[in-house]
């Protein structure tokens, strides 16, 4: 009695294509939101295949990373850190897979188990309507004109403001430090991630961030906020954001045709379209491109009893502990 109940299930199966995996792709990333959710929406065009999509800042979407490790559900992650690629790279946590797509990314955005999605760059955001003098460089931000009024973002959960502090230290060496007692003492305030950093300088109640993530910014003046990006005469770093797929997926042809979508050149003009750098570098982008940027020297991950020391002291200079 139940032949004929199977024979339909199996007709359906056929007819709508369900014979291949109904496994939904799920693509742990940190932000930029719309981005995301539009390099979903595309790929499910592209594919038909189904995107669960977990958004968090890197300190979260990692935490649930790790939380997981015993039954990982991730089949796809994007990092707001270079780092963390690196790191789950040496654990063996990560599958090689080189995208057809990635033959335009350059070779400091690629390794054999992880690509760049896209780069955004650090810079001074400054409030066009506080009144304030336009800042040049980063050491203008602790003259008096700026006392209490500018903002950074917390090293401990920006990985990409850690790296300034690092560049800042190898192109400074001490004098780095007395930058950040001077900024200090003129009443700069470290806050959360860097959304929170650039909200009050987006208020008005501040006037300028110190450090912060570009494209939030050039997104922000894009719908006509009084703000503007200024990369630091001295020099800046940049923070490429890492795609990877975990090793323990059971969807690794769809995680590398996910891959392969956002290295397509749709996919990277929708990474230009949210004023990130494309990882690839034929797609055209309305914001400065690498080339146009003078970078400071950048740690390449690997020391990381230096970052944790950089860590500790700035925490320490700014009260948290």
């Amino acid at each position: 009695m139940y032949k004929p109940l199977i024979s339909i299930v199996c007709s359906l199966f056929l007819a709508f294509g369900l014979t291949t995996s109904v496994h939904a792709l799920t693509v742990y990333t940190a932000g930029p939101g719309n981005l995301s959710k539009k390099l979903a929406q595309g790929f499910e065009r592209k594919t038909g295949v189904k995107v669960d999509l977990f958004q968090a800042t890197t300190g979260k979407v990692m935490a649930r990373v790790e939380a997981e490790s015993s039954n990982p559900h991730a089949d796809v992650l994007i990092s707001a850190s270079w780092d963390t690629a690196q790191d789950l790279d040496q654990r063996g946590w990560l599958a090689p897979y080189t995208s057809p797509n990635a033959a335009h990314v350059p070779p400091m955005f690629k390794s054999p188990t992880y690509v760049a999605q896209g780069v955004s760059a650090l810079g001074i955001v400054w409030n066009t309507r506080s009144g304030k003098p336009e800042p040049n460089d980063w050491r203008d931000l602790a003259a008096p004109a700026y006392r209490d009024q500018v903002t950074t973002p917390n090293p401990a959960l920006s990985g990409a403001s850690l790296d300034l502090l690092l560049g800042l230290q190898a192109r400074l060496g001490e004098s780095a430090w007395t930058l950040f007692d001077d900024m200090h003492k003129n009443g700069m305030v470290m806050l959360g991630p860097n959304a929170q950093a650039i909200n009050p300088v987006l208020q008005g109640a501040k006037s300028a961030v110190f450090g912060a993530v570009d494209y939030v910014a050039y997104g922000a003046a894009a719908s006509g906020e009084s703000v503007k990006v200024i990369f630091p005469s001295s020099g800046t770093v940049i923070a490429p954001r890492p795609m990877m797929i975990l090793k323990s997926s059971h969807a690794q042809a769809d995680a590398r045709a996910f891959i392969d979508y956002v290295l397509s050149e749709e996919g990277q003009q929708l990474v230009a379209a949210a004023y990130l750098m494309p990882a690839r570098d034929d797609i055209d982008t309305p914001r400065p491109r690498l080339k146009d940027l003078k970078l400071l020297p950048q740690n390449d991950g690997g020391n990381t009893k230096s970052r944790a020391e950089v860590l500790s002291r700035f925490n320490a200079l700014f009260g948290e502990h």
